[in-house]
């Protein structure tokens, strides 16, 4: 049996101890079905020095949930495992830039269609209210450029009393609401080794807009993705020019029903394995085909 490493949570935050056990035990089946077996170890073990990892044929960071909200320490970690060279998965350089939100601006350059976004470094109410008619919209959405699971993001309406505290701070970006998040939902589409896997749709309980389950989102597989749906998440990986283990595309369709990039989950995506046909086959085989090469 072949050891690898999977970087799992700072163990002082306790946000997702009821949710991340479980993945790790899902990891862990589907991985030892291929003859591999995994060592937990919390990310923030190995900030500074790669001597508990260089063991490790592969370092797989897939349960680093909260490290946005350590994120002075989480960008030493993966310049750390950069400069040692260690054998971690996705690079670390993709670890890196992956989880500043502000990637989406130059993949759109490179042509990638997200939806219209502005880019502010100290959002304030200002900023937001004059936000409504630049975008030509009644309704927006905010968030920190450093974020995950819907952290500290808000959709404001037009009019809305908008105070300094309840905005995020430091860089944020602010864009329209997509309204069809309520009815079409957002999309995942999950790539191992760079081939598609599975798909999975996720939509908001009534009268709310966030798709995580925290949040009550409802989750269903996607037997046969849109066509256009699967070649937006190619374009994606193409533009993306570092070798990738593991991607989940996030993708929702606008009013006239173009299809744009939410998110390029690179870091610690929940591979949504109980949606998948072959309960992780795919991933298992891009582990080993990782491993061997």
């Amino acid at each position: 049996m072949t050891q690898i490493a999977v970087l799992t949570p700072d163990p002082a935050d306790p946000s997702y101890a009821g949710q991340w056990p479980g993945v790790l035990e899902r990891l862990k089946t589907a991985l030892a079905k291929g003859g591999i077996t995994v060592v937990a170890t919390p990310w923030t073990d190995h900030v500074e020095s790669v001597e508990g990892l260089k063991a490790y044929p592969l370092v797989l960071p897939i349960i680093v949930w909260g490290y946005h909200r350590d994120a002075a320490r989480w960008a030493q970690a993966t310049k750390t495992w950069a400069e040692a060279g260690l054998p971690v998965a996705n690079p670390a350089s993709v670890l890196g830039w992956n989880s500043d939100k502000s990637y989406l601006s130059r993949l759109a350059e490179r042509g990638v269609p997200i939806a219209p976004t502005l880019w502010v470094q100290d959002v304030a109410p200002a900023e937001v209210e004059a936000a409504f008619d630049r975008l030509g919209t009644d309704l927006l959405v905010v968030k920190p450029t450093v974020s995950a699971g819907a952290w500290k993001t808000l959709k404001i309406a037009r009019g809305e009393t908008i105070t300094p505290d309840s905005l995020p701070t430091g860089p944020a970006m602010i864009q329209p609401y997509l309204a069809t998040i309520e009815t079409e939902g957002e999309t995942s589409l999950l790539f191992f080794g760079g081939r598609f896997s599975h798909a999975v749709n996720k939509t908001p309980v009534n009268g709310d807009f966030r798709i995580q389950v925290q949040f009550g989102g409802q989750y269903r597989t996607v037997e046969t993705p849109p066509d256009e749906a699967l070649a937006l998440a190619h374009q994606v990986l193409e533009t993306i020019e570092e070798p990738l283990l593991y991607a989940r595309i996030d993708m929702a369709p606008d009013a006239d029903g173009q299809w744009l990039l939410m998110e390029a989950e690179l870091i610690e995506p929940d591979f949504y394995l109980k949606n998948d046909p072959t309960e992780g086959a795919g991933f298992v085989q891009a582990v080993r085909d990782r491993l061997e090469t």
